[in-house]
């Protein structure tokens, strides 16, 4: 199996174990790892996003972790503009590049390319969210499909971020937003790509992602939330949405306990591992798909 020359893709669900099979895969095969999670670019958030460790750091070189201010913007099209400068720089190298995360849109940005919509006014973006809240989830699907069919079968009804942006485009461009997509290139050709997708059991999935959400508590999360809302960043932005900050800021304002703030994470996590999962079997139809007790025999066979 020669994967040395292309550019190796790792995708999967959160805690599914695909930095630990990048890091082995790196080694094996002389990589360089490069991040593909869109929490794990902003430094102020290295437990909550579980970046990889100074360990891991010295033993492989890694790109793209923990550079970017959560106080600023950073799109989907600025990590594009990043990850080609560093395929380019690592296999200038002739090393491997192996990208790593749980950010379906990245992945999709960089095999498809990256569609260049056009601006949408943001006092119609906001009725559109309005629209989206007075009536609720299910009926907001029902109207979007009803003004364009297309996003049936491509999105998921309960996938409300994706609803909206597709609603949104439908309605100011009079074009859908999959006939956009159709239109996009990427600058790479197909077979530059090896993609893997790691699957993993559910109820195994469910044990790693408790037990991860108790270890970010005991290394530390409550001192890193209290540090990242000093920096009083808006509500609006990114790196704020990240999954562990609300349930750490109740904590610290005593509305729930320690244990509370464990079950919430966790809770919430499974619910992201479940959309991880939905993007990946509605996207990545031609990934080769590793169950969780397949990477080391894959491993084995380079």
């Amino acid at each position: 199996m020669d994967l040395k020359s292309k550019i190796i893709l790792i995708y999967g669900p959160t805690a599914s174990g695909k930095s630990l099979f990048a890091l082995k895969l790196a080694k094996k095969i002389n990589g360089e790892i490069v991040n593909a999670d869109s929490m794990q670019v902003y430094k102020e958030l290295k437990i909550l996003t579980a970046r990889p460790s100074q360990k891991d750091l010295n033993f492989i070189k890694h790109h793209l972790y923990g550079f970017h201010s959560a106080e600023k913007k950073f799109s989907t099209g600025d990590w594009l503009k990043l990850v080609r400068k560093k395929i380019f720089e690592i296999k200038k190298r002739k090393k491997v590049p192996i990208l790593v995360g749980g950010t379906g849109l990245y992945f999709k940005a960089l095999t498809d390319g990256l569609v260049k919509l056009p601006s949408i006014p943001i006092n119609f973006r906001k009725k559109i969210r309005n629209l989206h809240q007075r009536i609720g989830s299910k009926d907001f699907f029902s109207k979007l499909v009803d003004i364009d069919p297309l996003s049936k079968k491509k999105i998921n009804p309960n996938d409300s971020q994706r609803a909206i942006r597709a609603y949104e485009v439908k309605l100011f461009t009079n074009k859908s937003i999959f006939e956009w997509f159709r239109n996009t290139k990427s600058e790479y050709d197909y077979q530059d790509f090896y993609k893997i997708y790691i699957d993993f059991p559910r109820e195994d999935l469910i044990k790693r992602i408790n037990l991860r959400s108790s270890k970010m508590i005991k290394n530390g999360a409550i001192l890193e939330v209290k540090n990242f809302l000093r920096l009083k960043i808006a509500k609006t932005m990114t790196a704020r949405k990240a999954i562990g900050i609300h349930e750490v800021e109740e904590f610290l304002n005593k509305k729930i306990d320690l244990e509370q703030v464990i079950e919430k994470i966790s809770i919430k996590t499974r619910q992201y591992a479940k959309r991880q999962r939905t993007w990946g079997r509605g996207n990545m139809f031609d990934w080769i798909k590793l169950k969780s007790s397949s990477p080391n025999s894959f491993l084995k066979k380079i």
